[in-house]
């Protein structure tokens, strides 16, 4: 039935309002149609392949529910157009082949169905619809646009009653306008993988390091202009030798599946940096590729993880299947939507409207089957065919969601545990989503390790002097039991950070009390306000070398406690060279220097010491276990003579008390023992180290600290100070037990326990 909004537009239609092409009903040219071979339903996508009898070809498979018709489109290096009309359908999937099309194809599928928004249906043909199973993308994604046109809208966008323009249907032709999929060759022949050698760095061991493939090469020195802000610059000795030197273990990369840029954005003059629009699950974003787009960026790809395996260093994927680039009922029409809306999305119960757990616009409904298989094949395919090592799941409590609340019984949790290749992979959770019961901070399942942010909370006030008392801070620096040690999970499943890619660089933390987006063109109302920061007495850059000195006295202090905790850390590129986005806490459209890393920081003697220090400490990290344990502490005594796993002291050099853990101090001391380290090592031997007493002083004055005696120790040998730019080789001061040692105002020192 025609709505009277309908009947309005076919009538301003008519009386020259708008083209007649831009409503339902108006004429529409169609290119001519040719007939498939029928094919098969599986494996979903484009497959390129020589058939039994010698006839090379590809097989193209789309699963399309409640679709009347799908037609298959290729396109030649002019953008003309032929259309395949798929006339196989098995279990709601189209199917055919076509004899002929090689690699390099690009293609695209015109859906056709209802048009009644009013129960969730947002069928029109008029669009061409990117494959969900493209392994490669080509053509527009915005860049090329100062907004998105609106032929790309599968309703009349600019209609002048704006309530109801979701319900116009817009017959204009999107193809000139929208990315297409590439039919790509899977060679299994390739024999550089047989090569190839993961690192399978154990959880406990691995040291984190979050980085943007374009932002981390775009402006290195050393790579070559034309390869850099791409994968093949992420692969080049240069920037793979600041990632050795440093001794992190994985990469986890901002999102490099294919994504789009919003119209909101294009029409400020701005792009999606970050890359958290994503519309191909399959395919490397192409804009990254230097070798091209026509399937090439997935060779390129597969080089990069190559390259970094050699390393020593593992790939971890930022990866945003809680929603897409196609926005909500105003957003629009690229994939997923023209394919089945309702199959797809959450809807609310006026399907009209998108159920919203992401602040996005729409959210992914992973408790229907075809949307579960997609994101489940598009995650095995990244782990078998392109070699990365595991995920970072963005909002993951949005994929936990059944019908509405959270569950970690969930269909898409309960796949994910049984899968006999994604269950091997290291899986990240950001454990929460904007909706209702969407904070799960420590109840992922075994298997999760989770983002932690009450560790950088925790860390952040600490360091500012705004923690009413250290009890949380105890549980953040030994391993965050209280939100972990249940289900036989381990320390390793905190993910500790003290910065993120949103949020304040670790310079900008001690440099700005209030954050600065003015360049994002909202009026600096985007990003978060909670930053729990201090700016040391003046706000932004400054001249004056007493604020410049504490400020990075204060980047050694959170970078020496977050390698010093236990769990596994997490660095933020550029965070070991002090760099700074001026104070903008949400540059995720900052394509510029605001975001992209500055590498003559590294050498700049203000900062260089900065990166060294970091390199030492990761060293110092991976050469003692105990600062990795695989098991929580007990803090009890394993011995006769009363010394524990764990224990905490005062500056006084006496145990904690339990009025002590409540009371406001700006000093704790955490000794960590070497000699009751659980498990034991790959021959079976117990596991040995040092032990060590961390002293944190958050104090803008020096203060005294008794160092504990026996059977603590009978001698200290200070590893560590803060207080000093340059760190000093080991050995370094010595001290006797018992003595009181002065810490310095604003300092960490690491001792090692000698005797």
């Amino acid at each position: 039935m025609t709505s009277a909004a309908e009947q309005r537009a076919q009538e301003r239609a008519a009386q020259g309002g708008l083209p007649a092409t831009a409503v339902n009903g108006g004429p529409r040219a169609a290119p001519p149609t040719v007939p498939a071979w029928p094919g098969a339903p599986t494996p979903l996508g484009a497959r390129f392949r020589i058939g039994p009898d010698g006839v090379a070809g590809t097989n193209f498979a789309l699963w399309a529910g409640g679709a009347e018709a799908v037609h298959l489109c290729l396109f030649d290096e002019r953008g003309r157009e032929m259309r395949v009309r798929l006339s196989e359908l098995t279990h709601e999937i189209w199917h055919g082949f076509v004899p002929g099309v090689m690699p390099g194809q690009r293609y695209g599928y015109r859906v056709d169905g209802r048009w009644d928004p009013w129960t969730g249906a947002r069928w029109n043909p008029a669009k061409l619809l990117l494959d969900p199973y493209a392994r490669a993308v080509d053509g527009a994604g915005g860049n090329d646009y100062s907004s998105l046109p609106a032929e790309v809208y599968g309703h009349v966008r600019d209609w002048p009653e704006q309530h109801v323009a979701d319900t116009v249907r817009d017959d204009r032709d999107s193809a000139p306008y929208v990315p297409k999929g590439v039919v790509v060759h899977d060679d299994a022949t390739d024999d550089e993988w047989a090569y190839d050698r993961r690192p399978k760095t154990p959880w406990a061991d691995s040291v984190i390091y979050e980085l943007h493939v374009r932002g981390f090469t775009r402006l290195h020195p050393g790579i070559p202009e034309e390869l850099r802000g791409t994968y093949a610059g992420l692969a080049h000795p240069a920037a793979i030798e600041h990632l050795t030197h440093l001794g992190v273990t994985a990469v986890e990369l901002l999102p490099v599946h294919q994504f789009a840029h919003e119209d909101h954005l294009l029409r400020r003059g701005l792009r999606n940096y970050w890359g958290y629009n994503s519309i191909g699950y399959f395919a490397p974003h192409a804009a990254y590729a230097a070798s091209g787009t026509t399937g090439q960026q997935v060779g390129e790809f597969k080089r990069m993880v190559r390259a970094l395996h050699a390393a020593g260093i593992e790939v971890i994927l930022d990866v945003v299947y809680n929603h897409t680039a196609e926005a909500g009922e105003l957003g629009p029409t690229l994939s997923l939507k023209g394919i089945d809306n309702r199959g797809y999305y959450r809807l609310q119960d006026d399907p009209r409207r998108y159920a919203d757990y992401t602040g996005c616009g729409n959210t992914l409904h992973v408790v229907q089957p075809q949307v579960l298989r997609l994101i489940t094949d598009s995650l095995r395919y990244w782990v078998t065919e392109m070699g990365v090592d595991g995920f970072r799941f963005d909002l993951a409590a949005a994929l936990a969601r059944s019908m509405h609340d959270v569950d970690m019984l969930s269909p898409f949790l309960a796949v994910i545990a049984q899968d006999p290749v994604l269950r091997r992979v290291k899986l990240i959770a950001e454990p929460w989503d904007i909706g209702t019961g969407g904070y799960q901070v420590g109840a992922f399942p075994p298997l999760w390790t989770e983002w932690n942010d009450r560790y950088r909370d925790a860390v952040r006030d600490f360091w500012r002097g705004a923690l009413p008392d250290v009890r949380d801070l105890g549980y953040r620096l030994s391993g965050s039991s209280d939100l972990y040690a249940w289900g036989g999970r381990r320390p390793y499943a905190s993910v500790n950070f003290v910065t993120a890619h949103d949020g304040f660089t670790l310079r900008d933390l001690v440099s700005y009390r209030n954050k600065h987006n003015e360049a994002n063109g909202e009026g600096n109302r985007d990003g978060s306000n909670d930053n729990r920061s201090w700016n040391c007495g003046t706000e932004g850059e400054t001249e004056d070398g007493r604020v410049r000195a504490v400020r990075r006295r204060q980047l050694r202090n959170l970078l020496t406690t977050l390698l010093l905790s236990t769990g596994v850390p997490m660095l933020v590129a550029g965070d070991e060279l002090g760099r700074t986005q001026r104070g903008n806490n949400n540059a995720y459209c900052q394509d510029n220097e605001t975001s992209w890393l500055d590498w003559t920081l590294l050498d700049d003697p203000d900062w260089r010491p900065l990166y060294e220090l970091t390199s030492r400490l990761i060293a110092l990290r991976h050469r003692h276990p105990v600062l990795r344990r695989r098991a929580f502490f007990s803090g009890r005594a394993h011995s006769a003579d009363g010394l524990r796993d764990l224990a905490w002291f005062t500056a006084r050099g006496e145990e904690m008390t339990p009025t002590d853990w409540y009371a406001p101090s700006p000093t704790l001391g955490m000794y960590l023992s070497g000699r009751d380290i659980p498990g034991r090592d790959e021959r079976g031997a117990p596991i040995l180290d040092d032990s060590f007493l961390a002293i944190l002083h958050a104090g803008d004055r020096p203060a005294n600290f008794a160092l504990p005696g026996p059977p603590w120790a009978e001698r200290y040998e200070v590893v560590v100070d803060t207080s000093q730019e340059e760190q000093g080789e080991a050995p370094g001061v010595v001290h006797e037990a018992g003595a009181a040692i002065t810490v310095p105002a604003r300092a960490v020192l690491l001792l090692r326990v000698l005797g």
